[in-house]
């Protein structure tokens, strides 16, 4: 991750216990957070976790049941209006005008933002440069791809250029070129001194962009921090020894269980085993499956990932099936 110039030390997203009820049901639970400007912060957890709650919560688009949220000073409840003047909410589901062309909708844009006509076609050239529109600027948004209606709605959040810019899931159903343009501009953003505040279910896209990972299940956050640092919450690099079928899988912790504390994954008829020592553990490990003759499909030695540490702390993975969570009714 490159490092970003920031502009000051205080937290520029300060939440206190930040709480949202609907009804019986709690979509997010005492979630405390602090961001720093110039950097990128990102929410990552399945669909019904709780992120577009906290996202709306601070967008002053949902007030919460309890708890405290300020934006660069600003507490989202009673200066909403304020909270509004510095921050810009990209949601999951563009907000555009079908029947105008993508051109239109960033024009109409500027203007409403209270740009003159002359600088509104300045700053939407620029957009379109920037979001690589120009291929189908011209063409009604209806008439456009999802990939290419996303870009547009992204371009129309940075008419004017925000202090916070909120992504909520921003490159969901973008193809890898469209998703690729929208990481370039986060980089550009970001270096710039815009802090992010990104939702995503992508894992690599967290990765790749983000400088603090809050990992959230069930409206919670279970755990936060760097990439490295939640990768390391589960342990060192592992060897994965998959049996060439389920009958080879008892023989295979058999012969592995003397020597290792394992790790068992029937559904992949997998063993892991913990591998500290990098080169002399995935020799023994080698050795011993020579000697025994077990039939196996693969041996590799693995780091963790961001989807390994969601499950160990979650017990669920990111590909998860969207589950019925009240905010998905109330966006």
């Amino acid at each position: 991750m490159t490092n970003h110039q920031t502009t000051t030390d205080e937290p520029v997203v300060i939440t206190e216990g930040l709480t949202k009820h609907f009804g019986d049901f709690v979509a997010v639970a005492d979630f405390d957070l602090q961001v720093k400007e110039g950097s990128v912060v990102s929410l990552l957890g399945p669909n019904g976790a709780g992120k577009t709650t906290i996202v709306r919560m601070l967008a002053t688009l949902s007030e919460p049941t309890s708890g405290t949220a300020r934006v660069c000073g600003y507490d989202v409840v009673r200066d909403a209006d304020k909270v509004r003047s510095v921050l810009s909410l990209t949601g999951q589901f563009a907000a555009l005008e079908d029947n105008l062309t993508a051109q239109e909708n960033l024009l109409l844009m500027a203007r409403l933002r209270g740009y003159s006509k002359a600088s509104s076609q300045r700053i939407v050239e620029g957009l379109i440069d920037r979001f690589d529109i120009g291929e189908f600027r011209e063409k009604l948004i209806k008439s456009v791809s999802g990939g290419q209606r996303r870009r547009v709605d992204l371009a129309a959040s940075l008419v004017v250029q925000p202090r916070i810019l909120i992504l909520d899931e921003p490159t969901t159903g973008l193809d890898p070129r469209s998703r690729q343009v929208v990481w370039s501009t986060i980089r550009e953003l970001v270096g710039s001194g815009v802090t992010l505040f990104l939702t995503t279910q992508y894992l690599e896209e967290a990765d790749a962009l983000a400088d603090h990972i809050v990992l959230i299940d069930h409206g919670r956050a279970t755990a936060a921090g760097t990439s490295n640092d939640l990768k390391a919450l589960i342990g060192d690099q592992r060897v994965d020894v998959t049996a060439a079928d389920i009958s080879n899988l008892d023989t295979l912790v058999a012969v592995l269980g003397g020597m290792f504390e394992l790790n068992v994954d029937r559904d992949r008829r997998m063993v892991s085993v913990p591998a500290p020592h990098e080169l002399s553990d995935l020799a023994a490990v080698t050795a011993a499956l020579e000697n025994s003759r077990v039939a196996i499909d693969e041996i590799a030695l693995r780091r963790p990932t961001l989807d390994d540490a969601f499950l160990a702390l979650t017990g669920q993975t990111l590909t998860s099936d969207q589950e019925n969570n009240p905010e998905e009714v109330v966006r």
